[in-house]
């Protein structure tokens, strides 16, 4: 819930889909995608984890994909990167 209230917040104008079987945020494309597994997973792409690769510092992150530990959800960051990922253009 903290997860989805964060990126709400960030991107009050997505919708909020199911694609994949994973809930995602939309906004012309699939923006965002969120995982919850052992840790919060989410796929902002490729792009969005090089920009943000010195703030990921401590994250374990592969191809586009950052996880996040339960417990040490950084809002700040999660939004930074949501809008970074809507204002570019970039997506999952």
């Amino acid at each position: 819930r903290y997860m989805r209230q964060i990126l709400r917040s960030a991107l009050p104008d997505a919708e909020e889909r199911i694609s994949w079987s994973m809930p995602t945020y939309w906004k012309g494309h699939n923006m965002f995608i969120l995982l919850f597994e052992e840790t919060h997973r989410i796929d902002p792409g490729p792009a969005a984890v090089e920009e943000f690769a010195e703030a990921l510092k401590g994250y374990k992150t592969d191809k586009g994909t950052i996880r996040i530990p339960y417990g040490k959800v950084d809002a700040e960051l999660i939004k930074r990167i949501a809008l970074w990922c809507y204002e570019t253009g970039n997506h999952a």
